[in-house]
């Protein structure tokens, strides 16, 4: 596979990344911050949503209501409408697939679900995608998804790792654009150092920490993140997009909301990524995503 010849990009506005998200509300809860600090500066975000979300549980009690149930996967699309928005994404793409649900369940079984969804016509979708929108960053999940290991998100990472050397290889899938071959591919992480300042911070205060043991039995990952993005500024779009997702985040969770976002960007600033793939040199750690591209 030839390579794209690279050239360094002086303008922020010819820099491009590309989120890949298993359900809505995904957005939220990880990267918000830096893509809204990136669009910010200029860069053109793209956000892929991979299925639909039709398995998630309605989590605030406000919104179980029966008008709210019936059209459940069209309130969800709407909610992520919504998130978009406030995170600033450019562009919102739809991968087409059901939520598959947890293993066993009912929607695990449905043949529609991205879990059972055929590799090679999934990964062309996404191939789809790059090729049209031509990041030179990639956001995706990781290859080791112990601590919530959620068929979607196993398949997120199945279907980016699949895209990122296909999308600039020729000949494969001759159908889905002209080639592109990203530079960066990341996995994002929430680390152990994070809610590990988290739960001290609510013991500070005086308050009962949401952080309990099953937290700190997890596995760690922090020995692998290499890059971490300064989103101080932008707790407050994470919030804002937290709290569109009105049917999965209770604006009275202590979990989300429990310290203000003030409190929260003293207490950890950053969000925490793994350089997984690179085609252009950058010393670690950084703090720039684009990091070798300007």
């Amino acid at each position: 596979m030839g390579l794209v010849p690279f050239l360094p990009v002086t303008d922020a506005a010819d820099l491009r990344l590309l989120s890949v998200h298993a359900h809505p509300d995904d957005e939220a809860s990880k990267g918000a911050g830096t893509v809204a600090r990136y669009v910010a500066e200029g860069v053109h975000a793209t956000l892929v949503c991979c299925t639909g979300g039709e398995a998630g549980e309605i989590l605030n009690p406000a919104m179980d209501r029966p008008e709210v149930r019936e059209r459940l996967p069209e309130v969800r699309r709407e909610e992520l409408e919504a998130s978009v928005a406030i995170i600033g994404y450019q562009e919102l793409v739809w991968l087409g697939y059901r939520d598959s649900g947890m293993p066993d369940s009912p929607e695990n079984a449905d043949p529609r679900c991205f879990a059972r969804a055929d590799l090679d016509e999934a990964v062309e979708r996404l191939v789809a995608v790059i090729r049209r929108t031509r990041p030179q960053v990639i956001l995706t999940y990781g290859d080791d998804q112990q601590g919530y290991p959620h068929p979607d998100h196993l398949r997120v990472h199945d279907i980016s790792i699949v895209a990122w050397d296909a999308a600039g290889d020729p000949e494969r899938f001759p159908d889905a654009g002209e080639p592109w071959t990203p530079s960066k591919l990341y996995y994002s992480t929430w680390s152990r150092a994070r809610f590990t300042a988290m739960h001290q911070g609510f013991l500070d205060a005086g308050l009962e920490s949401p952080f309990d043991q099953r937290w700190f039995d997890r596995p760690s990952q922090d020995h692998r993140i290499t890059t971490q993005i300064d989103v101080r500024d932008f707790y407050a779009a994470r919030s804002g997009a937290l709290k569109a997702h009105a049917t999965q985040i209770d604006p009275a969770s202590p979990f989300w909301f429990g310290l203000p976002d003030a409190v929260v960007a003293g207490l950890y600033p950053w969000e925490d990524y793994e350089l997984a793939h690179s085609r252009v040199p950058s010393e670690l750690p950084e703090t720039d995503l684009f990091a070798g591209l300007r």
